[in-house]
């Protein structure tokens, strides 16, 4: 595309005045209450240990851009990806006490199977936060930077792709139309990794993305699989 084209695009990009704060802040206060009420057994250290620092976290980034994401600092994009990382880690370790505590005859079936559940909907959460800040450049800069100005982009979604297909589908393509991920986006790449536990219709291109996904499908799939060994244990007796 040349300059003149980039620039008029840049101009009408989905983003508009900047993504909204509330959906990622909200998927955040969820994954933050999700992880504060899991059974004791999955948790270590005091209950509100990790959730008061997403909490934190999540107010300095709240005070950067309180309604529209139109600014970034270097430490703000930090205390972003951070802030991710301790949500997938917080959980991953959830997990490994999951593991841990289904050999456990004496634990109570129906608080595992919820936190199972809660394991498996905080790790959607999760990764779909860390998706959305890393993939070309992070919010802001899908905002207010040209195309050819952008990082190399981590995922490939079918709207990229679409402007030499039938009227109706490409008028909604990213070089059609100026769309460009939101949350929500990444939000549905990482239910859909959680639940097929591969790629669906967004794929992933650089190495990290690669290794991301592939994280969050095996964590997933071990989710599912304790579900259903303890499922089937209890019916067993």
């Amino acid at each position: 595309m040349a300059h003149d084209d980039l620039d008029a695009e840049l101009e009408h990009r989905r983003s508009g005045e900047g993504e909204h704060r509330l959906p990622p802040a909200v998927a955040v206060l969820v994954a933050i209450v999700t992880y504060a009420l899991l059974p004791q057994p999955l948790l270590v250290g005091p209950r509100l240990a990790i959730p008061a620092v997403e909490v934190l976290l999540l107010l300095s980034l709240v005070l950067v851009n309180p309604v529209r994401l139109v600014r970034r600092t270097r430490w703000s994009r930090w205390v972003s990806v951070g802030l991710a990382c301790v949500v997938i880690l917080s959980n991953l370790v959830a997990l490994g006490m999951l593991v841990a505590t289904l050999s456990d005859s004496s634990a109570d079936p129906g608080g595992l199977l919820l936190g199972g559940m809660q394991v498996w909907l905080t790790g959607v959460v999760g990764y779909a936060l860390l998706y959305w800040e890393l993939d070309r450049g992070g919010p802001v800069a899908r905002h207010r930077e040209r195309r050819d100005r952008l990082p190399p982009a981590d995922w490939r979604f079918s709207q990229d792709e679409d402007h030499d297909t039938v009227a109706e589908v490409a008028v909604s393509s990213s070089r059609t139309s100026g769309w460009v991920p939101l949350f929500v986006d990444y939000l549905y790449v990482s239910v859909t990794n959680s639940s097929a536990f591969s790629p669906t219709d967004t794929m992933p291109l650089s190495t990290r993305a690669k290794l991301l996904m592939a994280s969050q499908a095996t964590a997933a799939l071990l989710v599912s699989l304790l579900i259903v060994a303890r499922a089937v244990g209890s019916l067993g007796g």
